[in-house]
């Protein structure tokens, strides 16, 4: 693999896609980020990690809503919401400079589209599973099928405003893979081998 090679992650809830990235990044010796950057953007901005936190998990407030709480001009102008997403946005771009990674959610597709190295991932699974895997969260108890498709609906939301594309979208993405039917061991292989040739194809 090439140095300074990003790889992003975007997945529905409940898809695996953290573990699928955290393995990834143990296998390639690379750093991982999704819930460090909260902590990171906190520290750079001064702003609470709750509050990152709730703007991250959106669990019981659409994005729209959030918007309309967090919505008063603050400093320069900016929302409270659009200051936490530009300090977020300034601290992905600051861990990419720095090297080969993996980032889960958080817009960095997007983000980092202009990086020359940079593979966009995105991780689905049928909602049978999702349900299962969502037993595991301690912050959404007794998950619903409703519960779900709320959070992919706040999520979507959130990355189509700041975007102006859509979440989900084939054409942003690499590659698509379903972790159910792979389960996340294989879908990393499936996402090495992926980059390893399309890097290989690059230097021939």
């Amino acid at each position: 693999m090439k140095a300074n090679t990003i790889i992003t992650i975007s997945r529905q809830y409940g898809s695996l896609g953290r573990e699928i990235g955290k393995e990834l990044s143990e296998r390639l010796g690379i750093p991982y980020y999704d819930r460090e950057l909260i902590s990171l953007a906190a520290k750079k901005s001064g702003f609470s990690e709750e509050l990152f936190d709730q703007l991250d998990r959106r669990a019981t407030n659409s994005f729209l809503y959030s918007l309309t709480m967090f919505g008063s001009a603050g400093l320069n102008g900016l929302s409270l919401t659009d200051q936490l997403y530009v300090t977020q946005r300034n601290i992905i771009r600051e861990v990419a400079s720095q090297g080969s990674c993996v980032i889960v959610g958080r817009c960095a597709d997007y983000i980092l589209r202009k990086e020359p190295d940079i593979f966009h991932f995105f991780i689905k699974a049928p909602m049978a599973a999702r349900l299962a895997h969502a037993k595991d969260d301690p912050k959404i108890p007794d998950a619903t099928k409703e519960t779900i498709e709320k959070l992919d609906k706040q999520r979507a939301a959130y990355y189509n405003f700041y975007t102006g594309q859509v979440w989900g979208h084939a054409a942003n993405y690499d590659m698509c893979l379903d972790s159910d039917r792979l389960g996340v061991s294989k879908a990393v292989d499936m996402m090495i081998d992926f980059i390893e040739t399309a890097q290989a194809k690059e230097a021939e």
